[in-house]
Formats: C-alpha cells, structure tokens, sequence
C-alpha cells in the first residue's frame, strides 16, 4: 500500500493530468512490476483494488453536475429544484448546471426564473428548439447525449418522476453507463443509498463505472434550502449549440396532448396536505366527498391503486411504488387499507392520519393517529365543523 500512497502523493502534486490518464498509467506500471517479479499474471483481487483507487482519484478532478430541468408555464418545477439540493449534496464544490429545453416565451421565462431560483445553480442551459417543445424521451435523450459529449460532466441528475424514469434511461443507454435510480441518500460522492421491496430495506451502491454517473432521485428526501436568497445574484444564462443536434432517431414516439384537471387544488406531488381515498369510497361519486373535504383544506386528493384499477379516479391520482412518491406535512388516509406497495409512497410524510373501519388495517402501523370509524359518518362530520378556506 505504500506505493498506492506514493501515487496519490504524485496525483495530488500535478492536479492537472486527468484522473483516468494517471490511472491507466499507474495500473500498468503496477502490472508490469508484478509480472516481471513474480512471472505470472496478474492476481484477479488487484483489479478491485485499482477500481477502489480510480474511484478515489476521480475525487481530485472537479466535480460538475448537469441536472434535466422540468418546466411548466414558465417556471421550474420543485422537483427538479429539489434535484439540483440532491446534486449539492455530491460535494460543496459541486459545479451545477441546469439544463432547461423547450421553445417560446415560456422557455425563456422558466430560464430567467431559474436562474435565481436556487443557490446553487451556477448555470442555466436553454435548448430552444421546436423539436424539444413537448418532453419526449428521444429528442430529450439525444440533447443530454450531445450536451455531455461538449461538456463532459461527472454526474447526470433527474428527479424520479415521470419525465426523468423516460428520459434518463435511455441517455444512459446512449452514453454506455449504469444509472442509479430512486436515490433517497447521498453518503459520498460515489456512494449512494436506494430503497428495495417497496421500501422495506435500503440498499446501499457505490458507483464503480465511468463518467457520468447517472441518478434519479427522490425528491421528496432532498429539501430545498430554508434561506436561499432569491435576490442574490442570477446564474449565467446560455444556449446550447445545435447545431450538430440530429433528428434521425426521433420519429419513433409523437406528442398527442396533454390532458390535465381543470382544478385550483394544488399538485399532488408538491402539496402539504393530501386527502387520499381507497376501495372503501366505494365508488367515484362517494369520492367527490373526498374532493369537497380537499377544497376545504387546500390540499391535494390522491387515491390507492385499487380505487385508480376499479375507476373510481383517473391514474394521474394515484400514489404509491406504481404511482406519485408523495412526503406532505399531512397525509390522510380515508378506506386505505395500507398495502406494502401505496406505503412506499407516502411512508415519508410528516404526519399520517388513518380513518378505516377495520381495526386491524396495516395503515395503523405507519399511522401516528388513527380513527376505527366508518368513514361515511367522519367526512360530513368534518365538512360540517371544517369552516372555509
């Protein structure tokens, strides 16, 4: 080990050759002293060894980050805002870009908007292109593809919502590494924490690959910063070359539309309150009591897979390992059984509220107050003493 500290000593003097260079340069010279003493091959357990090392000399370069920014009437949503924290966490002299892509006015409003939306974004990259004016996988892919062969980034970051479990994979596939998916930690700036079977054990995964490492991340376990200064100074602003951006491959999925609620009450992945129902509403005009409860709280309504499978409410609704990872400050779950799979998302709200008639459902395990009652009886009872917002 000693000639492993006189390599890093040698790194750390000449900062300026690149970690990979050094590496491959240190790994021969070791191969070649082994052989020519002992005159075999080279030990299999020496190949661990040097990815250990090449993980810790990727330390010494500096550190930049491109997060996938999502946008929406002209300003960024949170969730790519809570993106750039989890790209802060990786390291304090973390460089971090954002990259925004779309076309018209409301591009260039998100882009103004986020320049001052986070304090750690160094840079805003805007991809004005009509091709990229819905957020389609391929185009999206083919940008992140082209932007990291110019700039080269050490990590690629998305939140795990719809939009980056379309995207990131397949600019993973186009740049030949392994993503990391649905990250709830960052311990170093290798190694990661996920959560498996449905959130019962937490898996830990050091990334051995080449640049970039690629992660997806769970929004709701990165916070937004409590004093960020939104009158500091602005991040750079910059377009994006392209042209040398090909559209060959793009024909393979068309935008139809977008169809939305019409409704005032906020989203469901970003509110402080969701009201949410399961198969004990019974049916889709018992859940309009649910919405009423909803509009009086300001909160959002959700529902579990069974109410979304037995058409009680569209799928956007839905919340739990197949659906929306919702953490609120209040979660309130009316004829929610508590199955393992909607557990895994919402387990991470502040404060959970169960009303079930059974007395033995597994959402009183999670729950830090529950109601044995038929919810039928409480929802009016609570719409009668609940006054207007």
């Amino acid at each position: 080990m000693s000639a492993i500290a006189r390599a890093l000593r040698r790194r750390s003097s000449s900062p300026s050759l690149p970690a990979a260079t050094f590496f491959s340069r240190f790994v021969s010279n070791s191969i070649q002293i082994k052989t020519s003493l002992l005159h075999i091959s080279p030990p299999q357990h020496y190949l661990s060894i040097y990815s250990f090392i090449y993980t810790r000399l990727l330390l010494y370069d500096q550190i930049n980050t491109l997060v996938l920014g999502e946008h929406e009437n002209g300003f960024v949503k949170p969730s790519s805002l809570n993106a750039v924290s989890a790209a802060k966490a990786i390291g304090e002299d973390n460089s971090v870009s954002l990259l925004l892509a779309g076309s018209g006015p409301e591009l260039r409003d998100a882009a103004s908007r986020a320049a001052s939306s986070h304090p750690s974004i160094s840079q805003v990259l805007v991809a004005d292109s009509d091709v990229l004016k819905h957020p389609l996988a391929e185009p999206w892919a083919e940008l992140v593809h082209l932007v990291q062969k110019k700039c080269g980034y050490s990590y690629i970051v998305s939140a795990s919502s719809s939009f980056g479990k379309n995207v990131l994979p397949r600019a993973a596939a186009l740049l030949d590494v392994s993503p990391i998916t649905d990250v709830t930690e960052i311990l170093e700036p290798r190694l990661f924490i996920r959560p498996i079977y449905a959130g019962n054990a937490l898996c830990t995964v050091r990334y051995t690959g080449a640049n970039p490492c690629m992660l997806t991340i769970r929004p709701t376990s990165f916070s937004l910063p409590h004093n960020a200064d939104t009158t500091s100074d602005a991040a750079s602003i910059s377009q994006v070359d392209l042209s040398t951006f090909t559209e060959d491959t793009l024909g393979k999925s068309t935008w139809l539309n977008n169809t939305s609620q019409n409704t005032e009450r906020p989203d469901l992945g970003n509110a402080n309150i969701v009201v949410t129902g399961g198969r004990g509403l019974k049916s889709a005009e018992n859940f309009k009591l649910l919405e009423k409860l909803a509009e009086k709280l300001g909160a959002a309504v959700g529902a579990t897979r069974a109410a979304v499978d037995a058409e009680f409410v569209p799928n956007d609704l839905q919340v739990g390992q197949t659906g929306k990872i919702v953490a609120p400050q209040l979660y309130m779950a009316f004829g929610v059984s508590g199955a393992i799979q909607h557990l895994a998302g919402m387990r991470d709200s502040k404060v959970i509220v169960a009303i079930n008639k059974d007395a033995d459902a597994p959402i009183f395990q999670v729950a830090d107050y529950g109601l044995v009652a038929d919810l039928f009886k409480v929802i009016p009872e609570m719409l009668e003493k609940i006054p207007e917002k």
